[in-house]
C-alpha cells in the first residue's frame, strides 16, 4: 500500500512524499511523487491505491494531469493548402475558371482563414468566422492578416454570394472527405446580404446616355464599343472576331460566335477557344448599320486576323482598354452630367434594353 513520508526542509517547509512498489508486490519498483501540500499527498496516495498501486492514468511525474497532447495539425489541413488543393482537382471547370478562383482564395479568402484550419482539429474555421468575414467583405474591411493600412472597397451582394458560395463548396469538400474531416459546413447557414430593392444592379444606358460616353471614348475604341452594344457579345467573344466569322454578302447577313479568348492557366497567357457555353456559340443576324460596320473593319485583313487589334497590334488586353479607354471616357462622361458608371459587361444590358 502506498503511504505517505513527511520531511523538514531548510527553506522552513515540509515536503509530502508518497512511496509505493510498482503493482503493489515486494519485486516491484519502488515509484515515489512528492507535494508540497499534505492534502494533496493525501490525495494522489489514494489515486494510487485506487489503481492498484500504479500511476493514475493521465498522471506525469512531477506535472500531475496532463492532458493527452492532440497531434500536430497537417499543413494540408491549413485553408490555404486546402483550398488550393480543392480547386486543382475540379474537373468541371476550365483553366481561366480555375485561375479565378485561385485569385479569390487568394485574395478574398487567405487573409481572414489563413491560419485557420479546415478539419475539426486545431484553430477550425467556425461559424463566427464566416459572418465576420462576410461583414468585412460588404463593409470593404480588410482580414486580420492583411498588411497594415491595407484598404478595400465594398463588395455588391452578388459578389459576396460567388464568395460565398466558392467557400462553402471547399469547406463541403472537407464535410464529404473520407475519412471526413470534419462534421459540419460552418457556411451552411449564413445569412447574406440582400441587394437595396430600390435599386437595378442590372447598369444599362438610354441612347442619350450611351451617346454622351461614346462622344468621350478615344477613336480607336469607339468601334468595338459599338460592337458591344450592338451585339451583345462579350468582352471576350468581340475581341476574337475575325472575318471568316461573317456572312455579310446575303439576304440574311449573319456573324456567327464560334470562339472566345481563354486562360490557361497562372501565368500561362491565353489562347483562342470554344466560347463559354454550348449556348454561346451562336449566330445573330446582322442590321445594315451593323452590316456596315463589319464590313469596314474586315477590309483589307485575312480570313483568320482579329479584327479588332491594339493600337500596337495583337489582341486588346482587357485590363489595358479598360484603364487607357474606358476608365477615362467614364471620367470625362460623369464629369459632363452622366450619373451611371457601368462596366463593360454591362453593355450587354444595354444592348438587351434597346433589342
Amino acid at each position: 500500500m502506498a503511504y505517505i513520508k513527511s520531511k523538514k526542509l531548510k527553506s522552513g517547509g515540509t515536503s509530502h512524499t508518497v512511496y509505493w512498489r510498482a503493482g503493489g508486490g515486494r519485486g516491484g519498483d519502488w515509484c515515489n511523487e512528492t507535494f508540497d501540500d499534505s492534502d494533496l499527498a493525501e490525495r494522489f496516495k489514494d489515486l494510487v491505491n485506487g489503481h492498484g498501486q500504479q500511476w493514475p492514468p493521465g498522471w506525469v511525474k512531477g506535472r500531475g494531469f496532463v492532458a493527452e497532447e492532440e497531434p500536430p495539425l497537417p499543413p494540408a489541413e491549413l485553408f490555404p493548402a486546402y483550398a488550393h488543393a480543392y480547386v486543382a482537382l475540379l474537373t468541371d471547370i476550365s483553366d481561366h475558371t480555375r485561375v479565378n478562383y485561385t485569385r479569390f482564395i487568394d485574395n478574398h479568402m487567405v487573409p481572414w482563414f489563413g491560419e485557420l484550419s479546415v478539419s475539426d482539429r486545431g484553430d477550425k474555421i467556425r461559424r463566427d468566422h464566416v459572418s465576420r468575414w462576410i461583414l468585412d467583405l460588404q463593409q470593404g474591411s480588410p482580414g486580420p492578416l492583411h498588411p497594415a493600412g491595407t484598404k478595400r472597397r465594398a463588395y455588391a451582394p452578388k459578389t459576396i454570394a460567388n464568395l460565398h458560395g466558392l467557400l462553402f463548396s471547399i469547406l463541403q469538400s472537407a464535410v464529404d472527405a473520407d475519412p471526413a474531416l470534419r462534421d459540419s459546413n460552418p457556411c451552411a447557414h449564413t445569412k447574406l446580404p440582400k441587394g437595396n430593392d430600390t435599386e437595378d444592379d442590372e447598369v444599362f444606358l438610354e441612347p442619350e446616355e450611351y451617346s454622351l460616353l461614346r462622344a468621350h471614348l478615344r477613336a480607336d475604341a469607339v468601334d468595338i464599343i459599338d460592337a458591344l452594344v450592338g451585339t451583345g457579345l462579350r468582352w471576350g467573344e468581340v475581341t476574337a472576331l475575325q472575318p471568316r466569322d461573317f456572312t455579310l454578302i446575303s439576304k440574311r447577313p449573319t456573324l456567327r460566335v464560334q470562339r472566345a479568348w481563354k486562360r490557361r492557366g497562372e501565368g500561362g497567357g491565353t489562347f483562342l477557344g470554344a466560347p463559354k457555353t454550348k449556348k454561346s456559340r451562336r449566330t445573330l443576324v446582322l442590321t445594315a448599320e451593323q452590316v456596315e460596320l463589319f464590313q469596314r473593319l474586315c477590309r483589307g485583313k485575312k480570313p483568320t486576323d482579329l479584327i479588332f487589334t491594339a493600337p500596337e497590334g495583337g489582341a486588346w488586353h482587357s485590363g489595358v482598354f479598360h484603364a487607357h479607354r474606358w476608365k477615362p471616357a467614364l471620367d470625362g462622361a460623369n464629369a459632363a452630367g452622366l450619373t451611371k458608371r457601368p462596366r463593360i459587361h454591362d453593355l450587354r444590358h444595354t444592348h438587351t434594353r434597346r433589342g
